[in-house]
Parts: structure tokens; sequence; C-alpha cells
């Protein structure tokens, strides 16, 4: 019987979900194209408030926490665990103040409406994982841009999602590059919690009546520190919230 419930109830969000990007594909190039990136990205904000919204059709909680007040005026590296699709989706609506642009797999640049429009104007990091020459470049260059636009950058050293909640070792590599590029950025890890028990197969069907959450913590102080030791006090700092409760039910 739940497995049927949550077929229906996910037929319905898939058909919104589906809807929702083709109606904010072209509202994102006009947005582009005639007012540039900051409104283009404004858009793209409002974009994932509607799929991240939308997603109560399944009878999803979603929740917001936000240990410290974030500047806007400086860049961020948000260092995040990976669960699911849907961490982005929160991200970019729940951080929005900060403007958080992502590293991402470029093959996601292609052939997706709005997603891959966004990742192509938005200043990701479109990394090939065959090639580390070309990722270390992507990367770069989204550490030079948010210095110059005080946008953010998204981050999620697993470099894949895990599905059971449990979180795998975090690579250096792309914080490194990050921090180096982008030396006035304010490193703030991001702990996303259940994301991974409501599409645990994919995309479809969705489990329904999860409770999601995101949360913010608190800036980590990178002066004098190694991206070695900024890692693995993120590391610490997320798995103290995602692993002490991935128990528990909500």
């Amino acid at each position: 019987m739940r497995k049927a419930f949550d077929f229906f109830l996910s037929s319905i969000y898939l058909v919104y979900f589906l809807l929702i990007l083709f109606i904010f594909h072209p509202i994102q190039i006009i947005c582009f194209e005639l007012f540039g990136q900051r409104t283009h990205q404004k858009s793209v904000h409002l974009l994932n408030f509607f799929l991240l919204n939308g997603a109560r059709i399944v009878g999803t909680r979603l929740s917001f926490i936000q240990q410290t007040s974030l500047p806007t005026d400086k860049p961020i590296i948000f260092i995040a665990n990976h669960q699911s699709m849907f961490d982005i989706i929160g991200m970019i609506w729940y951080l929005r103040k900060n403007f958080p642009v992502f590293v991402s797999k470029r093959e996601l640049a292609k052939g997706i409406p709005s997603i891959s429009y966004n990742l192509q104007k938005s200043g990701a990091a479109l990394i090939d994982r065959e090639d580390g020459k070309q990722a270390v470049v992507e990367i770069a260059k989204l550490a030079k841009m948010i210095e110059a636009t005080k946008f953010s950058a998204s981050i999620f050293p697993e470099g894949t999602r895990s599905r059971t909640g449990t979180m795998k070792p975090f690579a250096v590599g792309g914080v490194a590059i990050l921090m180096k590029k982008a030396p006035n950025a304010l490193i703030v890890p991001v702990a996303i919690e259940n994301v991974n028990k409501m599409n645990p197969k994919g995309f479809f069907p969705l489990k329904s009546f999860q409770h999601l959450k995101w949360t913010a913590l608190a800036p980590i102080d990178r002066t004098n520190k190694t991206p070695e030791e900024v890692v693995e006090e993120a590391r610490k700092a997320i798995s103290a919230i995602v692993e002490n409760n991935s128990n528990k039910q909500f």
C-alpha cells in the first residue's frame, strides 16, 4: 500500500517538476540576456523555490537552520555532504543571499531544461572526472569568479552522493584550489540530512513523508590552516550533525 501511495504522489510531483523546468528555461534566458548574471541567478533562486517546495506534494517536510548570520559582501566557500540532487535545490534556495554556484560534473550541462542552462551561465565549475588538469582549471575559474563578484562556491568533497546517509571520505583537492584562488572567502560547512531517504533509488519513485534538513554551520577560521586541516574540521562539524542524527525518526 505504501509503495502504491509513493508511486501515485511521485507521479504527480514528476509532472510538476518537469513543468517547472520547462517554464523557467525561457525565463532564465530572458533574465541572462537582457539583465545579466545577477538577475539570472535570482530567476534560478525562484526556480529552486518551486522545485523544493513542490516536494511537499509527497508529504515532505523542509527545515533550514543557520547557526550564524553570513555576510553578503564577501565570497563564501560552502562545503557540504552529498546525498541527492535535492541537496543542491535546497542549498540554492536557502543560501540564495550568497548566490551559491556549484562544482558539477560537466555531463549535467547538456540536455536538461533549466538545469543545464544555469550550469552553463552561472559560472559553475563543470569538471571532467577523468581529466584532472581540466578540473583544476575549472575550479580555479570558479574561485576567481566568486572573489570578483562576491558570489559563493559550493562543493561536495565526497565527490559522489551517499545513498545510505553515511558520509564518505572528504577529498581535499577541490577545496584547496578554491581556498588558494579565493583567499578572502569565508569557509562555511553545510550539513544535509535525510535527503537520501526521499530518493534512495533515484528520482522515481520518491519516498513520501520525509523530513529534509539543511544546516549552515558556523564559519571555520582558516587563518594559518592548511586545506587539509580546514576540510577535516568541516567534515567533523558536518558529521557531528549528520551521523549523530542519522538514526532518528522525524
